[in-house]
Parts: structure tokens; sequence; C-alpha cells
């Protein structure tokens, strides 16, 4: 019985803050949410070449083979790491598919 009040609580309190967050936007429609903002972050996001595996969803020795087949991948050199932009990883593996 004291565990259903519980979660009766946690779900008021989760109610309570989603529309509190709703409403504090409420005059102001084209302000930024906090999921916007993590989605913005995401798009910044530079990924390590051992990482970038992750990111395609495909084994690190295709991920080499990829690299060495195709030169024009968008990539950044900084103190001899290459970092891959992760929006632009995927949106350049997108035209790869057509």
């Amino acid at each position: 019985m004291e565990l259903d009040f519980f979660w009766l609580a946690v779900g008021l309190t989760a109610a309570a803050y989603f529309i509190g967050d709703g409403l504090k936007n409420f005059k102001n429609p084209k302000s930024k949410s906090m999921m916007d903002y993590m989605s913005d972050y995401d798009q910044k996001e530079l990924i390590h070449e051992k990482y970038v595996h992750h990111t395609l969803g495909i084994d690190k020795k295709d991920v080499q083979s990829l690299v060495i087949e195709h030169k024009d991948i968008p990539h950044i050199v900084i103190n001899n790491n290459v970092y891959y932009p992760k929006k632009r990883l995927l949106e350049w593996v997108e035209k790869l598919d057509k």
C-alpha cells in the first residue's frame, strides 16, 4: 500500500514538472526546449576515428576500408588525431547510398 503512494507521488511530480515546463514558454512558442538544446549538441559532436564504427553501425575493418576507398570523407585533423563531424558524416554516408 505504501509503495502505491510512492509511485503516485512520482507520477504527480513528473506530471507537474512537464506541465510547468510547458507553461514556462507558453507566450514564447519559438523558444527552444531542453530537448532542442540536446539535439543541437549532438549535431555538433566530433567523433574520434576509432569510434566511427559505433556511429555508422559497421565493423572497424569496414570503416578502415571506407576511409581508404573514399578520400573525400569529411574529417578534421587536430594534433595528428582524425575526427569526423557527426552530422556531416551521416549526411555523406546517405549521399553514398544513392
